[in-house]
């Protein structure tokens, strides 16, 4: 209760702007910061602060009130560090923030003193101060970030180079017609997003929480309609608001993508994120098997239900509202799927939308198509047994694709949990038991006696059986283990419990360090083709299994040039020392603290993109050779892309 009351006053000081100071004059405390150096790598912090007149800090814990005291944070966690001695002024007051209960604050100063002990150099101590701050009524936290340069030479070494002055988009060494491939390939993706969504929408209308629905509801507008132009209008309109709510649920992500192009790829990378869509669809695959059902809140549904007869226009919407509500236990996992697949691309956002579209659509054509053609209906088959086999079919479905989602995770944060093999094996196991389940030899409590197989259920059931075969070869270490049906899917080949003599991608010449990679590059007299990738890259798993993999564009790649991969959402911290601030070109300041972090920045500004997978070629002054290009599944043209990129190379030296 008291962290509620805590959070109620600090908004409502927020809002209503009783605090009384001017948004520039927000500092209450001002700090002034100072080292000493004790030993190699251990050194002496000190902090003094002067609080402004008549306000106090916070300074003890109090967990009775919810107070933290004040609270240091460093940036880096192998930083070790002892207690902080904090000393000031101290005064006892009748606080009227807490009921006027007695507190003991520090007044007028303050100084804190702490001793830290860091693993290796480090050029810029950094940490952050937490604390509240009041004054009578007003209660207010801050937080003030403070630098301490430790050692001027490291702190130089230590940050990288990020822009490149010598790349050149508008003015590559050697244009080679190849700018068309990134704009032609992000039409052809949404299109087929589209499509998918598409699919998605119709698999949604054959469950049991949808396709009942068709029939009652195309009834009610026809029967209810004072004509039966009226009817279809209203059935029109009914899909029409079905399509629109799909759309809607998209627009936040559009408002996320502008404050931040790298969030929404972030956030389909993030590790809690993707471990918790693996709980969620076990959670869904399970409910589909019958164990238990999922819904939205009654009262959700309820309200939106009770809004259906207001008005024509409103009651047509909130009757569109109650089906996307009523039917989310069926169209959640694949509304899930889409929004995960659709985050992790360079647009995400139209990417969603498209996607969205497509699912809306897809629901919406019935409702339409039916109160049209009215005798359509009779044509439709009785709702039955076999909704329930489409909802364990797809319990099966989204078994599988949880392990996606966790493998993502595994991959960015380098657990070595979930192998290439592991994963496959899993697929393969569930493949099995949806081979079962289609041919009679499994059964779960909501299927209905089986008298005999229906000839659909028969070739879904072949049709699983040669997909299981399929994916046999994948756990083998043979060149039959490149799967290229499934490529994006599985974790990628190098990520094997088979023992490798190298990290890269099919054995290449390669890198996963810029710097690096250019000193290779000089010293192998080789351009240097940088590779934009991620772990949970689906489009990069494709091209490195059906487009590298191919003789033509391999033996190029291997003999020819040196390869840097650079993984956008590799979540592995930098050392301390490696960890710095960074300015874009656009004055923002980016903190670089992983990895990924410093990849993902070093696309942005010196190739204007963050798009994966993203590859461009450089010579060994750091020029760009031709124009880059993003995902190109013709083996042809990637391969040419290449040869020009060489070319131009060769006739530079």
């Amino acid at each position: 209760m008291q962290y509620l009351r805590l959070l109620i006053v600090f908004l409502i000081a927020c809002l209503t702007g009783i605090v009384g100071i001017k948004a520039q004059d927000s500092s209450l405390v001002s700090w002034q910061p100072a080292f000493k150096k004790i030993a190699d790598n251990t050194y002496e912090i000190t902090l003094k602060g002067t609080i402004k007149k008549d306000w106090h800090l916070y300074t003890e814990v109090n967990e009775q009130e919810g107070l933290q005291g004040i609270q240091l944070l460093y940036n880096d966690s192998s930083i070790i560090n002892e207690k902080a001695v904090i000393s000031g002024p101290r005064k006892d007051i009748n606080d009227p923030v807490f009921e006027n209960k007695h507190m003991v604050v520090t007044v007028d100063s303050i100084r804190i003193s702490q001793q830290v002990k860091l693993h290796d150099d480090l050029g810029v101590l950094k940490l952050s101060l937490n604390y509240f701050i009041g004054q009578k009524d007003n209660f207010l936290p801050e937080e003030k970030k403070i630098s301490l340069t430790l050692d001027e030479a490291v702190a130089k070494t230590s940050e990288a180079r990020i822009l490149i002055p010598s790349i050149d988009l508008k003015n590559p060494i050697r244009d080679c017609g190849t700018s068309a491939v990134v704009s032609e390939d992000k039409s052809g993706s949404l299109l087929n997003l589209f499509f998918l969504g598409f699919v998605g929408g119709l698999i949604a209308l054959l469950t049991p929480c949808v396709f009942p629905m068709i029939p009652l509801t195309v009834s009610f507008f026809t029967k209810k309609a004072g004509s039966k132009k009226q009817g279809i209008s209203n059935a029109f309109l009914y899909g029409f608001f079905i399509f629109l709510i799909y759309i809607l649920l998209s627009l936040p992500f559009h408002f996320l993508d502008k404050l931040n192009p790298e969030i929404l790829n972030n956030i389909s990378t993030n590790v809690y994120l993707n471990v918790f869509f693996f709980a969620i669809f076990i959670f869904f695959a399970f409910s589909f098997f019958g164990y238990y059902e999922i819904s939205l809140p009654a009262g959700l549904s309820g309200k939106a239900d009770s809004k259906a007869g207001a008005g024509n226009i409103a009651g047509i919407f909130f009757m569109a509202l109650t089906l996307a509500i009523v039917s989310f236990s069926c169209t959640g996992p694949i509304l899930g799927s889409l929004l995960a697949g659709s985050l992790s691309g360079d647009g995400g956002a139209t990417q969603l939308t498209v996607g969205m579209g497509g699912f809306g659509l897809a629901l919406a054509l019935p409702f339409a198509l039916f109160a049209l053609f009215p005798n359509w209906l009779n044509s439709l088959p009785k709702s039955g047994g076999w909704l329930n086999t489409v909802k364990v079919v797809l319990g099966f479905v989204e078994l599988a694709l949880a392990f996606k989602f966790l493998s993502n995770a595994d991959l960015v944060s380098h657990w070595g949990l979930l192998k290439r093999e592991i994963f496959l094996g899993i697929w393969i196991i569930t493949g099995i038991g949806l081979t079962l389940y289609l041919f009679g030899l499994l059964r779960f409590r909501h299927d209905s006696p089986l008298q005999k197989l229906s000839k659909g259920r028969i070739a879904f059931g072949i049709i699983s059986a040669a997909f299981t075969l399929y994916l046999l070869p994948g756990v083998t270490n043979t060149k039959w283990a490149n799967l290229t049906l499934i490529s994006g899917f599985p974790p990628p080949l190098y990520y094997s419990i088979y023992q490798s003599d190298s990290e890269c991608v099919l054995g290449l010449n390669c890198s996963h360090d810029y710097e690096e990679g250019l000193k290779l590059a000089k010293a192998q007299h080789k351009p240097l083709l940088i590779d934009f990738t991620g772990y949970a890259c689906v489009n990069c798993r494709r091209m490195e299994e059906k487009v590298w993999s191919r003789e033509e564009v391999y033996k190029l790649m291997k003999d020819s040039f040196v390869v840097v991969s650079l993984y956008v959402d590799d979540k592995k911290k930098l050392p301390a020392s490696a960890q710095f601030s960074y300015k874009t070109k656009e004055g923002i300041e980016r903190e670089i603290k992983t990895v990924g972090d410093k990849w993902a920045i070093f696309e942005t500004e010196n190739f204007a993109n963050n798009a994966q997978p993203l590859y461009a070629i450089l010579n060994n002054d750091e020029e760009l050779l031709t124009r880059p290009v993003g995902y190109t599944p013709s083996v042809s043209e990637y391969r040419d892309w290449l040869l020009c990129g060489l070319d131009a190379y060769k006739k530079g030296k």
